[in-house]
């Protein structure tokens, strides 16, 4: 297999948006390819989950690559749920790896805003498993992640303030990006006392409704931050069928593939973007990555140890949590963040850093992909 880069970034700003769908896709589209200097593009690969659910919109790779003036080329819709991003990447990495392409446009987007919370949480719930018990009692991700967190602290010993540091963290980051939905300093009290979603989850503990597009460009070659390994894996979509409830198959497997492939460890490891979907997610994938002992994540957090100075930052972005999360580009803009922290050009750049991690979750763990990269000169 060759080797393949990612050398341009794009993204819009995440939040509330007036802006249409293929709005923003074309808007952040643009950026990647002036970034990349305009390269003749010979695939493009799209993530998106709600585009016919909640914009009435399908087609929409083929509709950029007409837009973007690109040809006939081919065009490809992925969707994995909040996985849908991190798949595009994988494939259109694949191509440009296997030869088949040299260079091709990855986008992810979602436009959500605009639809009230009962018909985004009902598209949503799109990506459990409906035919089931499950789907029949109204399970919904907040209630699935709820019960898990309180199993977490049940067994571990972690309190609610563990799962408000997480969120506290995270905006921290997001206070300094200027492309993140949720960028008002908060604290531990009033997280604490925030609005309950389901216990012992609140308002600031859960990702919110996000507009927002990302798109990267990936090309043969070691001429930008260079792609290491890419894995991916699927976990039970059922909370009855999953064998420990602290513990994310897809997450662990995902992260065996491409530690494997990049002949590398979790310790190597200098930056990290991951799907904290909801607090409670972030501690399990820092655990479920290897990057500390499993139960042992709430104490990582109260130490400090997943932000700068500690042993990993993790989601320097701000994170779905404040970042935001259009579905669709989640797992893009995480790679637009990483291979900007191996550039040197980072919102909240984390020193002498070397080798970074993008995961992308979809479900409830029923899709993981794992991505490493390594900075341009190393």
């Amino acid at each position: 297999m060759r080797n393949a880069s990612v050398i341009g970034l794009g993204m819009t700003k995440f939040g509330k948006n007036e802006a249409s769908l293929k709005s923003l896709a074309i808007s952040a589209c643009k950026e990647a390819l002036i970034d990349a200097g305009n390269p003749k593009v010979d695939a493009i690969y799209v993530g998106n989950f709600l585009g016919g659910q909640l914009a009435g919109q399908e087609i929409i790779g083929s509709i950029l690559a007409k837009e973007l003036g690109l040809g006939p080329i081919p065009a490809t819709k992925t969707e994995g749920a909040c996985a849908s991003g991190g798949i595009a990447f994988r494939q259109a990495y694949h191509m440009v790896a296997a030869g088949i392409y040299d260079t091709v446009l990855v986008a992810g987007v979602e436009k959500m805003t605009h639809a009230s919370t009962n018909l985004v949480t009902q598209a949503i719930n799109s990506a459990m498993d409906n035919d089931s018990n499950e789907g029949i009692s109204g399970l919904t991700f907040p209630g699935f992640f709820g019960v898990v967190a309180n199993r977490y602290m049940y067994e571990y010993g972690a309190k609610e303030e563990h799962l408000a540091m997480v969120a506290v963290k995270n905006r921290e980051y997001a206070m300094h990006n200027p492309k993140a939905q949720f960028q008002k300093e908060t604290s531990i009290d009033e997280i604490m006392h925030a609005r309950p979603i389901t216990s012992p989850l609140g308002l600031f503990h859960c990702s919110p409704i996000t507009d927002g597009a990302a798109a990267v460009v990936i090309t043969a070659g070691n001429t930008g931050v260079k792609v290491l390994a890419s894995g991916q894996a699927s976990g039970p979509p059922l909370m009855q069928d999953i064998p420990d409830l602290l513990s994310i198959e897809a997450i662990q497997e995902s992260a065996r593939q491409a530690y494997e492939e990049a002949g590398l460890g979790p310790d190597d490891i200098d930056v990290v973007e991951l799907h904290d979907c909801f607090a409670m997610t972030e501690i399990l994938a820092i655990e479920d990555l290897g990057l500390f002992e499993k139960g042992t994540g709430w104490k990582a957090v109260e130490q400090g140890l997943t932000k700068h100075g500690g042993k990993v930052p993790v989601n320097t972005s701000g994170g779905l949590l404040s970042r935001g999360h259009p579905i669709g580009a989640t797992g893009i803009s995480q790679i637009v963040q990483i291979v900007s922290q191996l550039r040197r050009t980072a919102v909240n750049q984390v020193e002498g850093v070397r080798i970074g991690l993008a995961q992308n979750l979809g479900g409830t763990g029923a899709f993981s992909t794992v991505h490493i990269f390594e900075g341009s000169g190393v």
